[in-house]
């Protein structure tokens, strides 16, 4: 094994361990107001940020809110009282932005979660929340590849959040257990 491997896994644990302080307490909890008050949540993203925003989906769904991937086959039509949430670390993807707007037309709240505080995407959302990570603007050198330390710290926060949604509405791991996928 080369020293690139354990430089990544020592990186990788550095930039998590540092999150937490960089993480905006007041952004956060009106994060998690919005989920818990949409009726129908809906999030977004595209490449590696889009699997993290599918997971997000997965367990907001197994905890019991109604939650899509915006577009799967099997997402309904959003309306006005729904959430979209979009991941993008740059704050520049092109298909979150036109998902940015098109929820705004709709009349949904949104929330962007993404390193750019002032991007397209945060000026076009409700609310951000900033989770500090390399994009593909290529802001720093890194040995984790390209987006890395954004995704894995994104899918950490979205973890963070599904953990305390689930202490606020008493939901347990045997509750997932029971809306886990056992078509495997």
């Amino acid at each position: 094994m080369t020293d690139k491997f354990h430089f990544v896994i020592d990186e990788v644990i550095s930039h998590l361990q540092a999150l937490r302080a960089q993480l905006s307490e007041s952004e956060l909890e009106a994060f998690i107001e919005e989920v818990r008050n949409a009726k129908k949540v809906f999030v977004c993203g595209a490449g590696r940020s889009g699997y993290v925003a599918r997971c997000f989906a997965q367990r907001l769904m197994q905890i019991g809110y109604e939650a899509f991937f915006v577009g799967d086959t099997t997402t309904p039509a959003a309306a006005r009282g729904d959430l979209l949430v979009a991941v993008t670390g740059s704050g520049e993807t092109p298909s979150v932005i036109t998902m940015l707007r098109l929820a705004k037309d709709i009349g949904m709240r949104s929330a962007v979660i993404t390193t750019r505080e002032r991007s397209s995407a945060a000026s076009l959302a409700n609310l951000k929340l900033k989770v500090p990570g390399k994009t593909k603007m290529l802001e720093k050198v890194t040995h984790a590849p390209f987006t890395s330390l954004f995704d894995i710290a994104a899918l950490t926060v979205l973890d963070g959040v599904t953990a305390e949604l689930m202490a606020r509405k008493g939901v347990t791991d045997q509750d997932i257990q029971r809306t886990h996928a056992n078509l495997e």
